[in-house]
């Protein structure tokens, strides 16, 4: 994995509430074995006319030039549904980095944290103040710093993240790399009588 220090972005906001994980990414999509392409198929049934990819639906706001940015902010109760680690491939895929909701289900939370993608829960309050924003500001994120900013008032929040995750996102580690990297301590550990 890439590591993840520090996000400055535009965003793409969808206040919508208990977004499921086949909403994420419709089950039809999951015979992939790979991580690769997921993205396409991001909310490929709010995205596109009768599943026909041809024809964007242009409400949508995934279709709408005038939003992008590398942070989703999401309605209350982001990922909730069934426990498939595609959605956190799918949001990674298209290009995301973090999402910021108000709450994650769990077993999404902690499938985006395996795959590289930060989930930054923030306060109902400070999820309305980014939904109040324009499609030009700019938040930023501090993974070190577990703060959330909101760059042009300077509004800020801390998040919590479990530390053995922090430490992988900011190192670009997966499980197997964490171990790796701590091969001398764990040696060392084994031979202590």
């Amino acid at each position: 994995m890439t590591p993840l220090k520090k996000i400055n972005s535009r965003f793409v906001p969808l206040p919508m509430e208990n977004v499921d994980t086949d909403q994420i990414i419709p089950a039809r999509f999951l015979k992939a074995t790979t991580r690769d392409g997921f993205g396409k198929n991001l909310f490929r049934d709010w995205r596109y006319e009768n599943n026909d990819d041809t024809k964007p639906k242009k409400d949508f706001v995934l279709n709408k030039s005038d939003y992008s940015g590398e942070v989703l902010i999401a309605g209350k109760n982001f990922g909730c549904g069934s426990s498939r680690e595609h959605a956190a491939w799918a949001l990674q895929d298209y290009g995301f980095k973090a999402v910021v909701s108000s709450f994650f289900a769990d077993i999404f939370k902690n499938n985006a944290l395996n795959n590289g993608v930060l989930p930054v829960k923030v306060s109902d309050d400070f999820l309305v103040k980014l939904f109040a924003l324009g499609n030009e500001a700019t938040i930023s994120i501090d993974i070190d710093k577990q703060t959330i900013t909101i760059d042009a008032t300077g509004a800020q929040e801390i998040f919590d993240i479990n530390v053995y995750k922090k430490t992988c996102l900011l190192n670009g580690y997966d499980d197997i790399d964490y171990l790796i990297n701590n091969r001398q301590a764990i040696e060392a550990f084994e031979r202590i009588p």
